[in-house]
């Protein structure tokens, strides 16, 4: 059985250096914690809980002492508070996350009305909405809900930066129409990009697809979404115990992704899993 691994899986840059940091600032600090788990991997959280990195779900309950801010950053209002109680702050927000919400800062100032194209509920985008300042902000996660937007004036456009390039450009459209001027500042990371063109070629050669990543992260969701769209026999799974043997059946070539807060030693544990099955 030929096993296809894409050359993209895994960490991305803004994971590595959040968890490279995190570690390094765990073995530095005494007494440290973190706001949220430091990326969507549990295997990683457990890892930096047993090097004494706790992890707490509001800045009240953080200790004295250090915090790392998550890859995916916090809000304005969060970093304020934390600033406040003169904690020591290794912020690991991943460069991309902050120009994010920097540009969200330049279109609020400058008189906008701010579209933020992804999902509400994740902390990425709760953090861009909180530097839009007093902008009116609407987030959207896909063309059909920009279609219930009001008619507006000046409209600027940023995006969650693990979304799909066509999702914003579906969006950026239905914008256009609704507007007298629209700016957009394109802030999908280019990684995310190449991940997902790439499993999709992967996904159109195989007869079995795994996607690799926890099942809370967005972006291996995503990746799986595409990959089924392609080949309905994709598999997102967290680990190698998740593989089911009778999955395999009839099966000569197998796809393999994960997402970019998935690290290099399950993906081992996957492929070397699926060898073993395809013998």
């Amino acid at each position: 059985m030929e096993i296809l691994l894409a050359k993209s899986a895994g960490f991305c840059f803004g994971v590595r250096r959040a968890t490279q940091m995190a570690f390094e600032a765990a073995a530095e600090h005494e007494h440290i914690c973190s706001l949220g788990p430091v990326i969507h991997s549990p295997q990683v959280v457990k890892g930096l809980a047993e090097q004494g990195v706790k992890v707490v779900a509001d800045v009240e309950d953080i200790p004295p002492g250090s915090v790392i801010i998550r890859s995916h950053g916090v809000t304005a209002e969060e970093m304020d508070k934390i600033q406040k109680n003169n904690l020591t702050i290794v912020d690991a927000t991943c460069p991309f996350v902050n120009k994010a919400q920097e540009y969200a800062s330049r279109l609020s100032e400058e008189g906008y009305t701010v579209v933020i194209v992804g999902e509400l509920e994740h902390p990425e985008v709760q953090g861009i909405i909180s530097y839009s300042d007093d902008a009116v902000v609407h987030v959207v996660a896909d063309a059909k809900q920009a279609e219930s937007l009001p008619r507006m004036k000046k409209v600027g456009i940023v995006a969650q930066t693990t979304q799909l390039y066509e999702n914003l450009k579906d969006i950026m459209d239905v914008c256009l129409a609704k507007s007298q001027e629209l700016r957009v500042f394109n802030t999908i990371c280019d990684a995310t990009s190449v991940r997902q063109n790439e499993a999709r070629e992967i996904a159109r050669s195989v007869d079995l697809m795994f996607v690799i990543g926890g099942h809370a992260s967005a972006n291996t969701s995503r990746l799986a979404s595409i990959c089924r769209e392609i080949q309905s026999q994709t598999w997102h799974i967290e680990t190698a115990e998740e593989i089911d043997p009778c999955w395999f059946v009839d099966v000569r070539k197998v796809g393999v992704t994960a997402g970019a807060s998935t690290p290099r030693w399950l993906i081992d544990e996957v492929v070397t899993r699926i060898a073993e099955l395809g013998k």
